[in-house]
């Protein structure tokens, strides 16, 4: 009720009250009952003074003001209305003295300022009265049954959320108190609030209080600074929250009801798609579904996001054991019953031929995602062996199950660096694209591959590096200044790749319309800004040098494939080139896998740069 009280009601006020408070002036200047000789200057006064103070009060703002969050400047906006009303007023009055105007029965000279008085009572009483009434409607309080919290910070920052939790709605915090280094802050009050001690105080006041969590106000403070809270908060095992820059506090753009440690998605710079999910769960119910490399970012994901169409059982296969082993946790759409019925976790490495031959025996997959890879470009370089038999061999074990069990439908999860590769990991993925096409011209069936650019916040991602880095103090570690990539976040990525299982015909490679590439260096900054540090000040970044196998850029298709348009707005269609004949192209990888399970590093490279040519 209180957010729909409108200016409009507060002029009807302002007529009915502002209308008597020269009567009331008069009143106490002579006191009743006073000489009706007054009566005619007191009418003639009223009426002018109500015009000049409703003139005056709009041109101020005053009936502009949204007074369910007043503040001290809109006070101050009254004050000055009121002020510059009663001058004219008393400019107005006193140029009448003398004038035969008002001479014989001229009002008191005191009753302009009396007047004045009751106007500013009456005008600022009405208005501070409904930013009450909001108070209390919105709290104007801690919570008694909220997080127990303390503020580090009893600063401009530190009063802003104390004021915040005190009147949101929907903040469900019980603030106990502030710790501050200012001498002078320290047994004051702040809000109602007291200022329990210092910094260096926050364990003992943490469990003397039975704090459970600390919220670090203090944006200009150093990094240094920051890390001794986390470091107190951590040893007392309880989570910390902090603030962006002060910048950002002062444009309004955060408040307390969005603390928060640093997100993932607020560092990606466009809108994440959605999907038909309807096609997806025709897909998906009922069905036996498979997905490999289970433990990992995608696979976990894919995992959480097939649970909520119901299939009939969902195989998640992965070489980890202790992913394996957290993956329920992971899975929300399911309670304990449904994930003890439904969920196989099967610990199995895709190059050994056998075991996956058992476990498709045994287990009957329709629909497979396979997104077990090696992805660490780097890593990669030096370890070419493993990258060909992990993302090749495995990838062709998977495939031929899938051939001789009847799979319906396969998905590969692929990557950008696919494209025209240069290193060992965008070489494999390519070869893995090529394996899925070749199969899905043998069988008719969609088997389809997905490309996509970085995952942010995945395993493999720069973001977890960088938030190691900003954590011990940095320096942030960044390539080469104009490095950039494509970036999604994790539960995008696996929309795309559920909803190019529901689009896929046959041997199509599905990318997603990611928008521009964003610079690493830039990503860096926002990082080191949304943690509330100074990039130059309280942490650094130093440029390494391109490290093997990696661009400066990547691109979503080559200059030789042809993209087209789906059902999809935001989801394109690759027509791969024709392929080799079968017998050329199954003899090349068999010769590769070969190569690079014997470690005859050379001959495999070779051969693994003429299959990405083809």
């Amino acid at each position: 009720m209180l957010s729909k009280f409108r200016n409009r009601y507060f002029l009807l006020i302002d007529l009915i009250l502002l209308s008597v408070t020269p009567t009331i002036a008069l009143s106490l200047r002579l006191q009743i009952p006073w000489d009706s000789k007054y009566t005619q200057p007191l009418i003639i006064y009223s009426v002018l003074s109500l015009l000049i103070k409703i003139l005056t009060f709009y041109s101020a703002g005053i009936y502009r003001q949204f007074w369910q969050y007043a503040s001290v400047d809109s006070l101050l906006t009254i004050v000055w209305g009121v002020g510059a009303s009663s001058v004219i007023i008393t400019g107005i009055v006193f140029a009448l003295y003398g004038s035969g105007f008002i001479v014989s029965q001229a009002l008191p000279r005191s009753i302009p300022l009396i007047d004045s008085m009751l106007t500013l009572i009456v005008v600022g009483g009405t208005r501070m009265s409904l930013r009450v009434l909001e108070y209390q409607s919105g709290g104007g309080h801690s919570h008694p049954e909220g997080k127990r919290v303390l503020i580090a910070g009893a600063g401009d920052a530190g009063q802003m959320v104390a004021r915040e939790i005190h009147t949101s709605k929907y903040v469900d915090y019980n603030l106990i108190g502030f710790v501050d280094d200012d001498p002078a802050k320290i047994d004051t009050v702040i809000h109602n609030v007291p200022v329990l001690g210092t910094l260096d105080e926050i364990t003992d006041l943490i469990y003397q209080h039975n704090i459970e969590e600390v919220i670090i106000a203090m944006p200009t403070a150093d990094g240094k600074v920051i890390r001794q809270v986390v470091d107190y908060c951590e040893s007392s095992g309880i989570s910390a929250k902090t603030l962006p820059g002060i910048y950002e506090l002062l444009s309004g753009e955060v408040s307390v009801s969005r603390l928060r440690d640093v997100q993932i998605g607020d560092l990606l710079r466009r809108q994440p798609v959605s999907i038909d999910t309807q096609p997806v769960e025709n897909l998906l119910q009922g069905k036996r579904v498979l997905v490999t490399g289970a433990g990992g970012s995608i696979g976990s994901e894919l995992c959480n996001q097939i649970s909520q169409f119901q299939p009939e059982t969902l195989l998640a296969l992965g070489h980890g054991e202790n992913s394996l082993f957290r993956l329920p946790k992971k899975i929300t759409y399911w309670s304990d019953a449904e994930k003890e019925q439904k969920l196989e976790r099967i610990v199995a490495d895709i190059r050994d031929e056998s075991r996956i031959d058992v476990i498709f025996s045994r287990f009957q997959p329709e629909i497979i995602f396979h997104a077990a890879a090696h992805k660490h470009v780097p890593l990669m370089e030096d370890n070419l062996e493993d990258a060909i038999t992990n993302n090749v061999l495995g990838t062709k074990n998977l495939v031929q199950q899938a051939e001789k069990h009847g799979v319906e439908r396969f998905v590969l999860i692929s990557t950008d660096k696919a494209v025209e590769p240069v290193n060992i990991m965008g070489m494999t993925k390519r070869v893995a694209e090529l394996i899925v096409k070749r199969a899905a011209d043998k069988t008719g069936k969609p088997y389809v591959s997905v490309r996509f650019g970085n995952v942010l916040g995945s395993r493999g991602s720069v973001v977890p590096l960088f938030q190691r880095q900003i954590a011990s103090g940095g320096p942030v570690t960044v390539t080469h200044p104009e490095v950039e990539r494509f970036f999604m976040i994790t539960s995008e990525a696996v929309q795309l790749v559920l909803q190019a299982a529901a689009l896929g015909e046959n041997g199509e490679i599905f990318i997603l319309e990611m928008g521009g590439q964003i610079k690493i260096r830039e990503l860096a900054e926002q990082m080191i800004e949304l943690s509330g540090l100074r990039l130059g000040e309280d942490i650094e970044i130093i440029y390494t040098g391109l490290r093997p196998g990696e661009k400066l850029s990547e691109k979503l298709y080559s200059e030789e494939e042809t993209i087209g348009g789906t059902k999809h707005q935001k989801i394109y269609r690759i027509m791969d080139r024709i392929l080799p004949a079968k017998a050329e192209f199954d003899k090349r990888v068999h010769e590769l896998i070969a190569f690079a399970e014997k470690g005859k590093r050379e001959k495999a490279q070779e051969k693994l740069a003429q299959l990405t040519d083809l």
